[in-house]
């Protein structure tokens, strides 16, 4: 599969075109998830931001397409379709696998000497140069993997006993887990733009030190903060998420965006 080859459109599900835009968020999903988790962002956010929810093959609207199962040719295809949609500046939002998505896709952009995002929002993910300490699950057998499903509390009950529904959700949640278990961090000198870190005080799998460890990663101002919930607080505390985010935007869109106060 050329993911790069397929028109950029489908990438982005769910965004709201907004001609007063004069910055683009773009959202990246956690394993298994897709860019309906983004779906309404826009209305609790500046009327200026343009939100771009991104819809990684194999998933809602793009079940059909392959996903990926390693990292790299992922952040290759993202560096290329939404290199149209950079001509405004920009910001990465990430939960859990999409935080490592947004770190390095930076990173390949600057690889690249393209433009950078003004600012990283990482949410329910350790700093990436943190080893994990959960075992590898995408190879497991079947009903070993569903149970670990179970465990993540990631995905409804309804759905892990649904025989027709696992069937299509399976293979797009090995993958992802691969994408995630198949990451290996290399060390590049810090980024120059600011990252905002989330956690959940209730997650067992990311600690408030996992969080707080993200700020060696970046040259810029570094904030942390840490919201009700377990691993998927993104769900319960959107509104807390985007309060903060839309306080960060404000102060790095002051001294950048024409015309902002």
């Amino acid at each position: 599969m050329k993911p790069s080859s397929q028109p950029s459109e489908r990438w982005l599900a769910y965004r709201e075109v907004n001609p007063r835009a004069r910055l683009r968020m773009f959202c990246f999903p956690y394993a298994g998830g897709g860019a309906s988790v983004y779906r309404g962002w826009a209305a609790l956010l500046p009327s200026d931001v343009e939100v771009c929810p991104v819809q990684l093959p194999g998933r809602e609207s793009r079940l059909r397409d392959q996903p990926f199962s390693s990292p790299e040719p992922m952040i290759d295809a993202l560096a290329e379709v939404l290199q149209p949609y950079m001509d405004l500046p920009f910001v990465f939002f990430g939960h859990s696998m999409g935080g490592m998505i947004g770190f390095e896709l930076s990173r390949e952009l600057r690889r690249r000497g393209r433009k950078q995002p003004l600012f990283l929002f990482a949410s329910g993910r350790r700093a990436p140069h943190l080893p994990p300490r959960e075992e590898d699950i995408h190879t497991l057998p079947e009903p070993e993997f569903i149970a670990k499903l179970r465990e993540l509390n990631g995905t409804p009950e309804e759905v892990l006993q649904h025989a027709e529904l696992m069937k299509l959700l399976l293979p797009i949640l090995r993958a992802d887990f691969s994408v995630n278990e198949t990451y290996v961090y290399k060390e590049e000198e810090p980024l120059d733009f600011p990252i905002s870190a989330f956690g959940g005080l209730g997650d067992e799998e990311i600690t408030r030190e996992d969080v707080e460890a993200w700020r060696q990663h970046t040259r810029g101002r570094f904030r942390m903060r840490m919201l009700p919930g377990d691993h998927f607080f993104i769900h319960g505390t959107k509104e807390l998420i985007l309060e903060a985010v839309a306080r960060d935007l404000a102060e790095v869109t002051a001294s950048v965006l024409p015309g902002a106060r």
